[in-house]
């Protein structure tokens, strides 16, 4: 399982990237693309959209089923990466470089896991 060290990482399998000044993108782990199989569809939420913390923020189409994308943080929709509408399947080749949205005004935060953390919870799954 691949798990970079520098991000954050929720037990529903997303990660965040925060940046300097706030902000956040929000993605999908290799864990998740490699248990959802070849993804197809990606639905988001547009730029300006308020996101709730354990929240479903879009959902992911794969071969095997729908799944929700749950929201690792409270905020505001800053961006949406609109690359991954034609090629979701983004997501499956790069799951760190296929980030979701962008949030910013984060005001809560849900109980992030670093990267020993987010494995030894994989783990625990079975």
């Amino acid at each position: 399982m691949n798990a970079p060290e520098h991000l954050l990482y929720t037990k529903s399998h997303e990660w965040v990237l925060f940046a300097g000044d706030g902000s956040a993108k929000v993605g999908l782990t290799d864990h998740a693309q490699d248990a959802l199989g070849d993804i197809v569809f990606v639905n988001l939420p547009e730029a300006g959209d308020s996101l709730t913390k354990g929240e479903a923020l879009g959902d992911v189409e794969s071969v095997k089923a729908v799944s929700d994308i749950y929201s690792p943080v409270t905020g505001t929709v800053k961006a949406v990466n609109e690359s991954l509408l034609d090629a979701p399947e983004s997501i499956n080749a790069d799951p760190y470089g296929a980030w979701l949205v962008e949030v910013e005004d984060i005001s809560d935060k849900e109980e992030l896991l670093d990267a020993a953390a987010y494995a030894a919870h994989c783990a625990s799954e079975g």
